[in-house]
């Protein structure tokens, strides 16, 4: 259901946030505000702060924060929807109304939750009946018995055309919903529907509310084809949008479980019987888009498990390339291979959850995956090979669609390939450390040490700096060094540090006048602080104003001096810049500083984003003297140097 942005905003005005957060976290009241332990991280003294006026939550120690909505999605595991759902049903908040053909879908969607449910009993009846004692000695071969395997409901389906049916009949079910619901098959030349799954194991698949959507069946017959059969796409399953085991990995991912993607159900059965809860798997497709957006929601860094043979190395291929234009700031993906071919089930009965355990331990990042398997699979053995392995590594960096992650990416990139293919002269042979044969293809990956490095077959020099790597580097164009100094040479590219001033000045005015940080409070804890020390200003202004205790501005001044931050409020008292601005000065009028104050936030803010834009293409720059990257930053310099203007004198970029 979508929700309109003032039913949102009603539903927040409505709840009590000290009563949501209350259900998880003990509260202390503290004057206006309410302090706890916070739940998202370990900690023995207090640091969780609940405004509960303005309606949000701020943790001065891991630096959480987010209104009642967000808590109980990130405590609960839930999404946006459902979280609304649950606090509007908690406040007695009806849910928006629906159009008739919503309740008219909505009731047919009802009717074949209730026929899979039906079904999904019958299944558990019958492995636990006389048919199901060939089912019953097939999981208990694979260890998929016990109290850890009872939340999946594990069934089986006689080998007959007609016991789900006749079965689903007899409760009042109708053909054709059981047709729809993907229980039945009908055939093209309008015969009987008839079962289909037909003596299998059946393993039921849930929504992420655990109502039953679909199942899949693994046959018992040796020579049975398909090995594994799912349920077809209805109005209640859709495969690129549905991950097994979903609701309970959410719930354990809440709790600080590893959000563990996996290639088959039996692998998250086998997982999560080893202690590994928060487990999922694709059904019967490849990972998607779809798929990766649901785990993002539940972690920011989800290990997608691979079997280590060609496919799984396939897979995770696959991975990388699905991942890339996706990718936003603190979310991203690692990737674990198991040994010799196995898979989760294998290696877990095998040796056990502690070599399980290591494998992830061992799980490689995006970025590390992404760099060894464009190196694996190059051939590096000349300059212009060397140039092809590079553009084509920058290719995939630039199908990242986040400008400051994609940003990040080629810095990084870049800084391996310069130490990769360090200057003739630095170490290694004249040739660049190489022996001038032609690398063995192939570009498999090898596991070994923490991850899995690419193989390789060239002799590497002694100054070599990655993974026994020889270092060359590709001279720069002088041609296109005097193009571009023709147009206007960089004299420096360091970035600029205009918005040291504004984190100051703000801060100052905090110091001056106390009412701006507990009104400010959200804005001073996100607030872009580059300079150690002033954020440790930040946090104790942050601290005292969460007391609960009215303080002036002495009164401020003296918890900073028992916390050690009375040198930094010198400093910037002795600031003649600073003391000359009317927010910092004791005597100017509340609406005079406040105005003042929101100009320079918001001043501050545009400053901070634009120096790192200005870096970002300094960097570029460096790494590649093109007009395009000329222009970016002598564009951003100008913007920056209109902002900062007069007061901070031209800028040292051109």
């Amino acid at each position: 259901m979508r929700f309109s942005p003032r039913f949102v905003e009603e539903l927040r005005d409505r709840v009590s946030i000290t009563d949501v957060v209350g259900r998880k976290v003990k509260l202390v009241r503290r004057g206006r505000n309410h302090l706890g332990l916070c739940p998202f991280h370990s900690e023995k003294t207090p640091s969780f702060n609940v405004n509960a006026d303005k309606g949000f939550y701020h943790c001065f120690g891991c630096g959480v924060h987010g209104d009642a909505i967000t808590f109980v999605m990130e405590t609960e595991g839930l999404s946006f929807p459902e979280a609304v759902e649950q606090l509007a049903s908690s406040v007695g908040m009806p849910l928006p109304a629906r159009d008739e053909r919503d309740d008219a879908r909505e009731k047919s969607r009802r009717s074949l939750y209730d026929v899979m449910e039906l079904a999904s009993l019958f299944f558990e009846s019958e492995l636990k009946g006389s048919r199901g004692a060939k089912a019953r000695a097939y999981l208990d071969g694979r260890q998929l018995v016990g109290p850890s395997v009872e939340p999946f409901r594990l069934g089986f389906a006689p080998d007959s055309r007609s016991a789900l049916k006749e079965h689903l009949i007899s409760k009042g079910v109708l053909v054709e919903d059981m047709v729809e619901a993907g229980l039945l098959i009908a055939p093209d030349d309008g015969g009987a529907p008839y079962d289909r799954f037909r003596g299998r194991v059946i393993f039921p698949i849930a929504d992420g509310r655990g109502r039953v959507i679909a199942f899949g069946g693994r046959t018992l017959d040796p020579d049975g084809k398909p090995k594994y059969l799912n349920s077809p796409e209805t109005p209640l399953f859709k495969k690129s949008t549905v991950l097994f085991n979903l609701g309970a990995a959410r719930k354990a991912a809440s709790q600080g479980a590893m959000l563990i993607a996996v290639e088959g159900y039996v692998d998250v059965i086998a997982l999560v019987a080893a202690g590994f809860h928060g487990a999922v798997a694709p059904l019967g497709t490849a990972l998607t888009e779809e798929h990766l957006e649901m785990m993002w929601r539940i972690a920011p860094e989800p290990v997608l498990c691979f079997d280590g043979d060609a496919a799984g190395i396939k897979a995770a291929q696959r991975g990388i390339d699905l991942a890339l234009p996706l990718l936003e700031p603190g979310q991203s993906l690692r990737f674990a291979l198991l040994p010799g071919g196995q898979d989760p089930d294998d290696l877990i009965r095998a040796q056990g959850a502690a070599a399980m355990q290591t494998v992830l331990d061992e799980a490689v990042g995006l970025a590390d995956m992404l760099w060894r398997r464009e190196i694996a699979e190059a051939d590096l053995a000349t300059p212009e090979r060397r140039a092809g392995a590079e553009a084509n590594l920058m290719r995939h960096v630039g199908e990242i669609r986040e400008p400051k992650v994609r940003e990040h990416y080629r810095t990084a990139m870049g800084q391996r390939l310069k130490e990769l293919f360090q200057p003739a002269g630095s170490g290694g042979d004249r040739r660049g450390g190489y022996d001038g044969q032609r690398r063995q293809g192939g570009g498999g990956w090898s596991r070994g040490g923490p991850g899995y490095a690419p193989r390789a077959s060239f002799r590497p020099g002694p100054q070599d700096k990655i993974n026994g790597r020889p270092t060359w580097t590709p001279p720069v164009s002088e041609a296109l060094r005097r193009s571009v100094a023709g147009r206007g040479s960089v004299r420096s590219t360091e970035p600029l540090k205009a918005g040291a001033a504004g984190e100051e000045a703000l801060l100052l005015a905090g110091l001056t006048h106390p009412f701006l940080i507990e009104e400010f409070a959200e804005q001073f804890a996100s607030m872009p602080i580059a300079e150690p020390i002033l954020d440790k200003l930040r946090r104790e202004l942050l601290h005292a104003a969460s007391s609960g205790q009215t303080l002036d501005s002495q009164g401020l001044r003296d918890h900073l001096r028992l916390n050690g931050a009375a040198d930094i409020c010198e400093r910037l008292e002795r600031r003649p810049m600073l003391r000359a601005m009317a927010m910092t000065r004791r005597e100017t009028p509340h609406h005079e500083v406040l105005r003042e104050f929101q100009h320079v936030l918001a001043r501050h803010r545009k400053l901070t984003e634009l120096e790192s834009e200005h870096a970002q293409a300094a960097e570029a720059l460096k790494r590649e003297a093109t007009e395009d990257n000329v222009a970016r930053l002598r564009a951003i310099a100008e913007e920056l140097n209109s902002i900062i203007g007069a007061e901070a004198g031209p800028p040292d970029a051109f």
